[in-house]
């Protein structure tokens, strides 16, 4: 298995690739072969990105089949159901990263701040989960002057969603915290733009 910092550099290159409209051989012939991959998998990198159907994470990292595990859910937001997939991954097959990836304009940061500004008498229980997971990273945000300019309230929500996701993962866990400090797990934060298609990593 590669490390995580060549883990990213693969990624990296990766999404170069697919900004400039090419992909790798490697991926195509990979996704090819079907039955190389029945019996196993070893992805080098977790994915905890973002339902949204502009951003899969295997296109626009230029990967293939086995490559990436990958969990999406609206708001790349961190619930029981998502540790326990990234503790699945890290633990059974080794994987050295995990990746929280948003992106710009997303609808679940948008839905938030709606939320906040005019709360909804009625709304579904089952979006409110994802908003109230949100709602900690954003709110703070939103009580600044940065209320009266969504178009620079929305970006900074987006990544300090996407910080705080990263932060969860890496303090909630013990079984990521364990993994983390073995120096066999490293956990970051990206942004993917739906203008541009490329994916900045944060630090």
């Amino acid at each position: 298995m590669i490390s995580a910092d060549e883990a990213i550099t693969r990624l990296k290159e990766g999404n170069q690739r697919f900004v400039a409209g090419v992909r790798s051989v490697d991926a195509i012939v990979k996704q090819m072969n079907l039955a190389d991959h029945a019996q196993g998998q070893a992805p080098f990198a977790i994915v905890l990105g973002c339902s949204d159907s502009r951003v899969p994470a295997e296109i626009i990292f230029d990967q293939s089949l086995g490559d990436l595990f990958v969990i999406r859910v609206a708001g790349n937001i961190v619930a029981p159901s998502q540790v326990g997939s990234v503790e699945f991954a890290a633990e059974t097959f080794g994987t050295p990263l995990v990746i929280v990836l948003g992106h710009t304009r997303c609808g679940a940061i948008n839905a938030t701040l709606d939320l906040l500004e005019k709360p909804a008498a009625e709304q579904s229980s089952n979006v409110m989960s994802i908003v109230n997971r949100i709602r900690p990273a954003v709110e703070p945000l939103f009580h600044t002057e940065l209320r009266n300019d969504r178009e620079k309230l929305v970006p900074a929500c987006i990544h300090a969603n996407i910080m705080a996701s990263t932060n969860q993962l890496s303090h909630g866990s013990e079984i990521l915290e364990q993994l983390v400090e073995q120096g066999k797990l490293k956990i970051v934060g990206a942004e993917y733009s739906l203008e541009t298609g490329e994916v900045t990593f944060f630090d």
